[in-house]
């Protein structure tokens, strides 16, 4: 999750989630990345080296367990998903993966209009932690079923699940995927470790 400061409003109007496609796709909008949030278009900054990396890691080995179930798929790079109409908001996850989906013409040509099974965030050494707090209980609101808050710093993972607390899962411990992902298993030090390091991370 990259820092996302608010842009200053023409007017007062709150957007639709097809008017906020409709600007999203204007030409000076182009190569930018927004968010709308209950109405209001949010700007999110460029990420960092990091951040990308461990959304990388993250993608892999979520889309290597949808592979081998031969269930779902992965979106990265903050593609776009539908979490309510009214107020519109529309976010891009760093990492999703949904679930029920069989054919490629099953798979949304916008945004998702159907929340993932699970949204990954990373965080940026930037990111404040009301924002990022608020951008979980919005996904778990909205009927996500596993949310994942990866601190690439700290190379851990926050499990949350709706009506729960976040379960803190440090970088020796392993993660599995619960009922959500059932089978999925990782080392968290893994999630985050370069290819040229020769031992796990936090080991």
């Amino acid at each position: 999750m990259a820092t996302a400061t608010l842009t200053p409003p023409a007017t007062q109007h709150l957007m639709t989630v097809d008017e906020f496609w409709d600007f999203c796709q204007l030409a000076e909008n182009q190569g930018q990345s927004y968010e709308l949030i209950r109405g209001k278009v949010v700007s999110m900054c460029r990420p960092t080296h990091p951040h990308g990396f461990a959304c990388g890691n993250i993608a892999r080995d979520v889309g290597n367990y949808s592979f081998e179930a031969r269930d779902g798929y992965v979106t990265t790079n903050d593609s776009g998903v539908v979490l309510c109409e009214d107020p519109a908001t529309v976010v891009g996850p760093d990492v999703a993966f949904y679930r029920g989906v069989r054919t490629r013409e099953d798979v949304p040509k916008k945004w998702g209009d159907k929340v993932p099974v699970l949204a990954v965030e990373v965080l940026s050494p930037t990111d404040r932690f009301s924002r990022v707090q608020n951008k979980i209980d919005d996904y778990l609101e909205s009927g996500v079923a596993l949310v994942w808050l990866a601190d690439p710093e700290e190379m851990s993972i926050m499990v949350y699940r709706p009506g729960k607390r976040g379960l803190l899962f440090p970088a020796n411990s392993i993660l599995s995927g619960g009922e959500e992902l059932p089978g999925f298993s990782v080392r968290v030090g893994d999630l985050f470790r370069y290819a040229f390091e020769d031992r796990p991370v936090g080991a």
